[in-house]
């Protein structure tokens, strides 16, 4: 080894340190660049500014040694073969937007390095001595920047992708320079720390065709969850399931350890993917397809959020990757020719890029990144925020929690506050407020004395998920404002083809009115056409979805729990919820803010669609058949304030029946929310029905969707009971067809069923899985219904209405000659408990996998985790929307029921105390 002695004060030195600026410091480097380990421990910044002369410029100065041959390389042992790998670089980063609107996503510096860059340090330093990387999306930008990677020490080829050919597709393309044996593969848009040689042996010692490493995170929903066997062996796969499918916390990481002998499973030029198609191939016919479940540091980057934290974990070095610069003070980084005033204040842990001026009074620091070239003035504040290249921060101007990308200049005064985002090139005004969320796309200018309280230009980005359980919701016109539901209108809008109709109503709330004005601006700036139908009970809304032909629709409510909330709710042109997937598609579109606006002359008209009672009323009619065979009967019906009083008792009167009505008028504020409402409500109609001698009592709620009913002796019938109930009518008057329910619902109904050759058809436990197996099976399906009074017949439409399922409860009384409470004495006993146990997001996935080990009995996973024992039954359903695991349990005493639902409780409760 040979040693040089450079002078730090030479013309084009590269060396790291503190300078030292009145002696003159020699630093001995090897001939790679490297310094040799210090023996003394760094000096302290403060001590370091207490001998700057008074002929030197104030400030510290540093530099960076930027050559990547500074890593320490990792040299393969014992002459094993060269190892290539392959980094996946085609991505476009879409949901990090704005910040990747003019770079793809593997160029996106973390804590100022690209990612893809941290990949290729990694693998070269793991012994990779080849690379492959497949680009699309901006390809020239990534084949510019690392070129053939000499500089990086390691050779790089590209492959090029005309038209996107999916992950195994580009690879496939790529064939060539893979057929010598084992390969890596990685993706260049996300940050791992992982230590390849323990996979890899593992991949060899168990001869595997394909070994997919695997991760355990606390929110599986956004990936593809793995599920193996003890000796790593893969059993199953599941692409971003819901809370209810859940069963592991272990994901696909996109880190693959494969041989030449995948290619021979692909077509060439044809798209293909990975966990779409390849695996699930190898899996179908028996190949050695494992999974490594890596200890290591991985985040696919896939928000803007976690672009933050793998910052604030690379300068926790949570993830061990080596930083840019050098760290003069534990947690302090700093690049070449960065000068710090005395009186600035540096909280670590913190990485400044090269040429930073950071001055008198400022603060900086903890958790903040600076790229090259940034300046930040007397007195400014930037703390737990990303700053890319040149950027300017004025004097007095605070930076908080916010990403900044290239370019932008922040004016004096400003305030940026948590969680904004502010891409390339814009400008900022003085004594401007940037809210918190708030994005703002590339090259936009803001005024001085602005408030931006939306993104420019289209409006406030949402937290969190957009949809929940039957759809959108918020506090009105707090959270849910006009100008969002004009977003949101057009966002929907935007996945229908130009010139389509989409059916719109409301409640008589007067906040549903305004939202659903809003929403319609957004539907109608896109080119799509409103078939308004005003106010309109939800069942006669869906009915004339169908039968009109239009595209979807969409319902504007008052929150059926919370009258302070409106929900917005999507159907498809069948009348029934929107399917997760397009769900997802109006929420990227959202997200991301790209509207299909169209041009002023190809606006969208608005027609009301002055029919569609009639039409419901007609085919209502065709349906029932009850003018014949019905018989003069008593009801009592309450409408509990909704639009169902406007319709209903004019169509049961048509039939014959003799109807007092009860809260016939339209009221939302007055419906009944709560589980004690509710109460009140049955309570009163029972009094009604027994001192008038009724035949039935019936309530409509949720605008015609739910159901109660009591019986002549005044018991009230709701819930599971109801559903036992109309389970044996239909049963009986439908003799060999199906009838579906969800996965909660009482197991004696298979019971009730059985002798006149039901099929039960178990659903997942949500709305939309309900309809959608009523809207499938409409040939054989009798009828379909809840634990909720939902109830579908889906020969007249499949969604829930109350009204329709009303007439069928007395078609099928009359039909077999017997009363309601003839019907509910015969339903054999059983008993259900229930309880909502709070379980943070992050512990979900591990509280399911604990339990499914944990539990005995035969175990079902529809929806949830179910175990059955004797004559007993248990659920665990995570929550889609909160932070919560319902437990449902059923049993044929009340004490047995309690008792398991202790058990069940007892195990959620200990298994989500944190680790």
């Amino acid at each position: 080894m040979g040693w040089v002695s450079v002078c730090r004060l030479c013309e084009g030195a590269r060396l790291v340190g503190v300078l030292g600026v009145r002696s003159h410091y020699v630093f001995f480097v090897d001939l790679r660049g490297r310094f040799p380990r210090p023996q003394k421990k760094p000096t302290p910044l403060r001590e370091v500014r207490r001998g700057v002369s008074k002929n030197q410029p104030t400030g510290t100065y540093y530099s960076r040694q930027d050559s990547p041959h500074a890593l320490r390389i990792s040299k393969c042992a014992g002459g094993r073969p060269t190892m290539k790998a392959v980094v996946m670089a085609g991505g476009e980063g879409s949901r990090l937007r704005p910040i990747t609107a003019n770079r793809p996503k593997p160029l996106a510096p973390v804590v100022n390095r690209p990612i893809m860059e941290h990949i290729l340090l990694l693998l070269k330093e793991q012994g990779i001595e080849q690379v492959v990387a497949t680009v699309y999306y901006l390809a020239d930008a990534i084949e510019g920047y690392f070129g053939d990677g000499e500089a990086w020490g390691i050779p790089i080829h590209y492959s090029l992708e005309d038209t996107p050919l999916g992950t195994a597709g580009s690879v496939k393309q790529a064939e060539e320079h893979l057929r010598d044996g084992t390969f890596v593969l990685m993706s260049g848009d996300a940050l791992t720390d992982i230590d390849l040689q323990p996979a890899i042996e593992f991949h060899q010692r168990n001869k595997a065709i394909a070994t997919i490493v695997l991760a355990r995170v606390p929110n599986p929903l956004e990936f593809g969850v793995v599920i193996t066997r003890e000796d790593g062996r893969i059993t199953r796969f599941l692409e971003k399931p819901s809370w209810s499918e859940v069963f592991s916390d272990t994901v696909n990481t996109g880190i693959y350890i494969l041989e030449p002998e995948i290619f021979q499973y692909m077509e060439a030029g044809k798209p293909y993917d990975f966990s779409q198609d390849l695996f699930p191939l190898l899996l179908r016919e028996g190949k050695p397809l494992y999974g490594y479940v890596m200890s290591e540091y991985w985040s696919d980057i896939g928000s803007l959020q976690q672009y933050r934290e793998a910052h604030y974990d690379l300068l926790n070095r949570k993830v061990r990757l080596p930083l840019p610069g050098e760290e003069s003070i534990p947690g302090v980084w700093v690049g070449a020719g960065t000068t710090i005033d005395p009186d600035a204040q540096v909280i670590p842990p913190v990485c400044f890029g090269r040429n930073c001026r950071i001055k008198r009074g400022a603060v900086v620091g903890p958790y903040t990144t600076l790229g090259d070239n940034c300046i930040i003035e007397p007195n400014a504040m930037v703390v737990r925020s990303i700053l890319w290249d040149s950027v300017y921060v004025g004097a007095g101007s605070q930076v908080q929690g916010a990403i900044v990308g290239t370019g932008v200049t922040i004016k004096e005064n400003v305030q940026v506050q948590e969680d904004a985002v502010i891409a390339d090139r814009c400008h900022i005004e003085s004594d401007s407020i940037i809210r918190t969320r708030v994005k703002l796309w590339p090259d936009k200018y803001i005024e001085a004395g602005s408030t931006v309280t939306m993104s420019l230009i289209w409006g406030a980005r949402w937290r969190g998920s957009l949809f929940r359980d039957l759809g959108v919701s918020g506090l009105s016109n707090i959270e849910m404002t006009s100008d969002f539901a004009a977003k949101l209108g057009a966002a929907y809008a935007s996945t229908l083809p130009r010139g389509a109709t989409i059916v719109l109503a409301r409640d008589t709330f007067r906040a549903s009115r305004m939202i659903k004005h809003g929403f319609m601006a957004g539907v109608l700036s896109t080119g799509v056409d409103v078939a308004d139908l005003r106010a309109m009970p939800i069942p006669i809304t869906r009915h004339y979805i169908r039968a009109s032909g239009a595209a979807g629709g969409v319902c504007i409510r008052v929150a059926p729990n919370n009258v302070r909330m409106t929900l917005i709710e999507f159907y498809d042109r069948r009348g029934v919820y929107l399917p997760k997937s397009g769900e997802r598609k109006i929420e990227n579109l959202f997200f991301r803010e790209d509207f299909a606006r169209c041009d002023a002359d190809e606006v969208g008209e608005i027609f009301f669609a002055s029919r569609a009672i009639e039409q419901y009323q007609a085919d209502f009619q065709k349906q029932a058949q009850l003018a014949e065979s019905a018989r003069p009967l008593r009801l009592v019906a309450d409408f509990a304030f909704s639009r169902v009083a406007a319709i209903f008792p004019t169509m049961l009167g048509q039939i014959g029946y003799d109807v007092i009505a009860l809260n016939a008028y339209p009221d939302p504020r007055r419906s009944p929310r709560t589980p004690a409402e509710h109460n009140a409500f049955a309570e009163k109609l029972t009094q009604v029905v027994q001192s008038l001698g009724a035949h039935c009592g019936v309530m409509f709620e949720n605008e015609g969707e739910r159901l109660t009913v009591v019986d002549e002796q005044g018991r009230v019938i709701d819930g599971s009971a109801l559903l036992t109930v109309f389970a044996r009518l239909m049963a009986e008057t439908c003799p060999g067809k199906q009838i579906a329910v969800p996965v909660n619902a009482p197991s004696v109904i298979e019971e009730i069923v059985a002798p006149y050759g039901v099929q039960v058809i178990r659903t997942r436990a949500d709305v939309r899985s309900l309809m959608n197996a009523a809207a499938e099976h409409a040939e054989t399906l009798c009828f379909a219904g809840d634990t909720q009074g939902g109830l579908i017949f889906p020969q007249f439409h499949p969604g829930f209405d109350a009204m329709f399922a009303y007439v069928r409860l007395l078609e099928a009384t009359q039909k077999l000659g017997c009363t309601l409470s003839e019907v509910y004495d015969q339903i054999p006993p059983f008993y259900t408990q229930y309880r909502a146990l709070p379980c943070p997001w992050e512990l979900k996935g591990r509280v399911m996998r604990l339990l499914a080990q944990e539990v005995n009995g035969r175990t079902e996973t529809i929806d949830g985790l179910k175990v059955y024992t004797d004559h007993s039954w248990a659920l665990a359903l995570p929550d889609a929307s909160e932070p919560l695991i319902h437990i449902f349990v059923e049993s044929r005493t009340p004490e047995d029921a309690e008792q398991l639902l202790a058990q069940f409780v007892a195990l959620v409760e200990r298994f989500t105390q944190k680790p």
